[in-house]
C-alpha cells in the first residue's frame, strides 16, 4: 500500500527522477470542472437566460428587438469568453502603451468618415460591411486592462503625487474622447478607472481632493449649459435628463415621459408580476427603448418584485464571488483586473436599475446580460471569461 501511494505521488517523465508536488490540477481534484469558477459562472449564465426570456418577450411586440440577433450576440460572446478563459491575461500586464493607444483608437473610430454613423441621434456606432458595433463597449475591457497595467507598477502603494497624476492622466485622455460621444459609457469608464486607482493604493487625501474637483467641474458644466449665449458642453437632451431627474413633474409629457412611464411599469408589476408577455405598459409602447435602456422596467412588469429580487440577487452573487476571488489572488495585476470587472458590473446595474426607479439620472447604460444589443452582450461575456481566466491560471506564479 505504501509503495502504491509513493508511485502515485511521484510524477514526471520516465527515467527523469523528477519529483513534482501534487496539486489539485495535477491530481484531478474537482474533476473536469476544476478550471471553472462555478460560483461566479453559474449566476452569470442564469442572468444570460433571464435576458433571453426578457428579450423574447420584447420581440413579440417591439420590432427593434430582434431575437435572432440577440442569440447571435450570446453565441459570439460565449465563444469569445471561452477564448479569453484559455488565455493568461497577465501577458497584457506590460503592454500599457499599446493598451493606451488601442483605447484611444476605439474612442475615435466613430469620428472617422465612412466608418461612423448615427443611431437614434447618437454618433457612437461603426459599420464594417454588414457588421455594426459600438466601439465604446469593447473600450470598457481595454480600459480595465490599461488601468490595471498602469496601476500595478506601483506595487499597491502610490507614494508620489506625480505618479498619482500620471495614473489620472492615463484615464483622462480616453475618458475625454468618449465623453463627447457617449456620456453614459464615459461614466462607466470613469468609474472603472477611478475604482482601480483607489484600490491600487492612492492616498485618501488625494482621492478626496480629486472628487471635490470633479464635483466642482461637473457643477460648472451644468450651470454653464443652462446659460444662453455661451458654449454648452452638455447637449440639450442630456441637460433635460438631469432636470427631470431632479423633478419629473417639470415636463411629464416630454422630457420626463420616459422616467414616468418606466416607474409606472415597475410599479404595475406588483409582487408577482403580470406574467411572461403581459407587460402591457412596456410592450404597448408606453416605455421607450424597453428592450435596451429600460429593460429592467420590462422585466419587473412581467415578473414583479419577486423576480426583481431574484435578478438583483444573481447580480450580487456574481459580483461578490468576483470580489472574493480578487481577495485571494496573489498577482496585483490580476487583482486589479478583477476590480475593474466588478466596478463595471456594479455601476451599470446600479445606474440601469436606478434610473428605472427614479433614483438615478437617465443614461443610455445597458443592464449587463439582459439588455438587447450584441456589442454589450459580447463585452459582458468576455468579462466573465476574464474572471474564469484568473481562476484557471491562479496556481501559476504571481
Amino acid at each position: 500500500m505504501a509503495r502504491e501511494m509513493k508511485e502515485t505521488l511521484t510524477l514526471g517523465t520516465k527515467g527523469s527522477g523528477r519529483h513534482v508536488r501534487p496539486s489539485s490540477r495535477a491530481s484531478g481534484a474537482g474533476g473536469p470542472l476544476r478550471d471553472l469558477y462555478l460560483s461566479q459562472l453559474i449566476p452569470a449564465l442564469l442572468l444570460v437566460v433571464i435576458g433571453v426570456v426578457t428579450i423574447l418577450s420584447a420581440s413579440l411586440s417591439i420590432p427593434e428587438a430582434n431575437f435572432a440577433s440577440h442569440l447571435a450576440g450570446i453565441a459570439i460572446g460565449l465563444a469569445a469568453a471561452v477564448a479569453v478563459w484559455h488565455y493568461d491575461t497577465r501577458a497584457l500586464s506590460s503592454m500599457t502603451t499599446a493598451l493606451f493607444i488601442l483605447a484611444c483608437v476605439l474612442m475615435v473610430l466613430p469620428r472617422i468618415p465612412g466608418l461612423g454613423y448615427e443611431v437614434n441621434g447618437m454618433m457612437g456606432w461603426v459599420r464594417l460591411g454588414p457588421v455594426r458595433f459600438q466601439p465604446s463597449e469593447p473600450s470598457k475591457i481595454v480600459v480595465i486592462f490599461l488601468m490595471a497595467s498602469a496601476a500595478a507598477q506601483y506595487n499597491g502603494k502610490i507614494e508620489t503625487f506625480r505618479d498619482y497624476a500620471k495614473l489620472c492622466g492615463t484615464l483622462l485622455v480616453p475618458l475625454l474622447l468618449i465623453m463627447s460621444l457617449d456620456l453614459g459609457t464615459g461614466l462607466v469608464i470613469f468609474f472603472i478607472g477611478a475604482t482601480i486607482i483607489i484600490v491600487s493604493g492612492a492616498p485618501r487625501t488625494w482621492v478626496l481632493l480629486t472628487i471635490a474637483l470633479i464635483v466642482g467641474v461637473a457643477a460648472l458644466v451644468i450651470i454653464t449649459s443652462m446659460i444662453e449665449g455661451i458654449p454648452h458642453i452638455l447637449k440639450e437632451y442630456q441637460l433635460n435628463r438631469l432636470i427631470v431627474f431632479v423633478d419629473p413633474d417639470v415636463d411629464p409629457t416630454n422630457n420626463g415621459y420616459n422616467l414616468t412611464q418606466a416607474m409606472i411599469a415597475v410599479g404595475s408589476g406588483g409582487f408577482f408580476g403580470k406574467g411572461f408577455g403581459n407587460a402591457t405598459q412596456a410592450l404597448n409602447g408606453f416605455v421607450p427603448e424597453a428592450q435596451t435602456d429600460f429593460v429592467f422596467s420590462l422585466f419587473a412588469e412581467q415578473f414583479g418584485f419577486v423576480g426583481s429580487v431574484v435578478l438583483l440577487a444573481l447580480f450580487a452573487c456574481m459580483i461578490v464571488t468576483t470580489i472574493l476571488l480578487a481577495m485571494r489572488t496573489e498577482s496585483l495585476y490580476m487583482r486589479l483586473v478583477l476590480v475593474g470587472c466588478v466596478a463595471m458590473w456594479t455601476f451599470q446595474v446600479l445606474e440601469n436599475v436606478g434610473m428605472c426607479l427614479g433614483i438615478m439620472p437617465i443614461t443610455g447604460i445597458p443592464l449587463p446580460f439582459v439588455s438587447y444589443g450584441s456589442s454589450s452582450m459580447v463585452v459582458q461575456l468576455v468579462a466573465v471569461g476574464i474572471v474564469q481566466s484568473v481562476w484557471r491560471h491562479r496556481q501559476k506564479a504571481a
